[in-house]
C-alpha cells in the first residue's frame, strides 16, 4: 500500500469520523448491541466509549494497523479484543457473535459481498447487525452526482463509494430487514444520505 493510504488516510478517516453530527447516529446503532459483538472496521475505535449493558465482549476487527494503534489507546466500559483481519475472510468460528456492528464501514470494503457473507456466518441464529452507513440516495440528481464523484473519492477517501446501495446489499447477502430508517443529514447531499437499522440472518 501506498504511503498515503497506510500513512495518511487513517487520520483522514478518524478525523472524519469525529464529525459531531455523526453522534446521535453512532449511540443509537451502539446502544442497542448485546452480547459479544463484532464490530467491523472498528477504524480509530470511536464506539468503544459508548459499549456497555448487556455487552460482553468486543472484537474489533480492523485491516489497517494505524487505525488499531488509535483503537486501542480509547476509553471503554467493556472487555476489548482488537484484530488485525479482513471482512472478507473473519478470523471468527462460524455462528458465534450476537451483533455484528458496522457504522460508515460498508462503503470502503472491496468485495462487500462477501464481507456481508461473511458476517453472516459468524452470526449466531437469533443474532443481529446494526448499522449506519451513507450510500446511494433517492434523489436521481444526488445519484447522478454520487456516481460521478466517486471514482475520485475512492482514490483520496480510503476506497470509499458515495453510491453503494446499501439496503439491496443487505437484502441480497443473508439478511432480512427488521428496522430502517433512511435520509439525509446534514451536509453534502452526494455524502450525506443515510441508512440506520438492524437485520437478522435471512
Amino acid at each position: 500500500m501506498s504511503f498515503y493510504g497506510t500513512c495518511i488516510v487513517p487520520h483522514l478517516v478518524h478525523l472524519a469520523m469525529r464529525n459531531k453530527r455523526l453522534l446521535p447516529y453512532r449511540e443509537r446503532t451502539i446502544s442497542a448491541a448485546d452480547g459479544r459483538v463484532l464490530e467491523i472496521g472498528i477504524g480509530s475505535g470511536l464506539n468503544l466509549p459508548f459499549y456497555s449493558g448487556g455487552v460482553s465482549e468486543v472484537i474489533g476487527l480492523e485491516p489497517a494497523s494505524r487505525l488499531l494503534s488509535m483503537a486501542g489507546k480509547q476509553s471503554r466500559r467493556v472487555p476489548v479484543a482488537l484484530v488485525e483481519g479482513s471482512a472478507e475472510a473473519i478470523p471468527i468460528e462460524s455462528g458465534s457473535i450476537d451483533t455484528v456492528v458496522t457504522t460508515w464501514t460498508l462503503c470502503t470494503i472491496p468485495a462487500v459481498a462477501q464481507a456481508l457473507a461473511e458476517m453472516r456466518r459468524v452470526l449466531k441464529p437469533g443474532g443481529q447487525l446494526l448499522f449506519v452507513e451513507h450510500g446511494l440516495a433517492p434523489d436521481a440528481g444526488v445519484r447522478k452526482w454520487q456516481d460521478w464523484l466517486t471514482p475520485a473519492w475512492k482514490r483520496i477517501g480510503g476506497g470509499c463509494h458515495l453510491n453503494r446501495p446499501i439496503r439491496s446489499l443487505i437484502e441480497q447477502n443473508g439478511f432480512r430487514l427488521t428496522r430502517l430508517e433512511t435520509g439525509y443529514m446534514p451536509g453534502p447531499k452526494p455524502m450525506a444520505f443515510l441508512y440506520q437499522g438492524s437485520a437478522g440472518p435471512g
